[in-house]
């Protein structure tokens, strides 16, 4: 190819591709409302919360952010309100070890804050972040996930829980959660976790069927 060929190359192949990503760049900016809660008083308030405590040194939100503690974009899916207001306004009242320190972060911050973590959540990011993979899943010699680890992962379990040091924090540590309790109480703090531990942040999943459920408890029970 001779200089002339290819610096017309050049010029018609960046032309092109400026061409595409200008059509990506208006399609992406066309969805933007259809895919975007839209944005109450409270929700603004929240944003000027979390730059106040500067959330974001920590955490990530639809990317942005630090990657010290864990990303918040879906944490309201999986986190009751009242959980998530007690443990924004004294964490460590909840968690005794938790990393993250009392920031004097008042009632009403910590719901507008609440009200900007409900808003993220519902946001459609074509599935970002991804959800940690399962600890047995990632092992070299797991060919597919059972019909237990799928659960966990589809109900994103792994956001709150760890397993072998993959997942969340928030929650406790499932990696030898099968030498503490026994099946049926599993079972039972699925359907129903107040019951059993009166102030849970846990969610029930009492709305998945009983096979699932047993799918699940049984996935756990491996855990020892």
């Amino acid at each position: 190819m001779d200089k002339k060929s290819a610096r017309n190359l050049f010029i018609w192949g960046s032309i092109f591709f400026f061409v595409v990503l200008v059509i990506l760049t208006v399609d992406s900016m066309k969805q933007l409302d259809k895919r975007t809660p839209p944005i109450t008083e409270q929700i603004a308030e929240g944003k000027m919360a979390w730059h106040k405590y500067d959330c974001i040194g920590c955490h990530t939100i639809l990317g942005n952010g630090s990657y010290f503690a864990p990303d918040l974009t879906k944490t309201a899916e999986n986190k009751q309100e009242d959980y998530l207001k007690k443990w924004l306004m004294d964490p460590r009242a909840i968690k005794p070890d938790a990393a993250m320190p009392n920031f004097g972060i008042t009632e009403k911050e910590a719901e507008d804050l609440v009200a900007l973590l409900k808003w993220t959540s519902k946001i459609d990011t074509n599935g970002w972040p991804p959800p940690p993979i399962l600890a047995k899943a990632a092992d070299a010699q797991a060919k597919e996930l059972t019909p237990g680890q799928r659960i966990y992962q589809e109900n994103r379990c792994s956001s709150c829980h760890s397993i072998s040091g993959i997942g969340g924090t928030t929650g406790p540590d499932l990696s030898k959660v099968a030498d503490r309790r026994d099946k049926d109480w599993v079972h039972k703090h699925f359907k129903n976790p107040q019951e059993l531990v009166p102030g849970s942040a846990m969610p029930s999943f009492g709305h998945l069927s009983e096979e699932d459920l047993q799918a699940l408890t049984d996935f756990i029970m491996t855990l020892k």
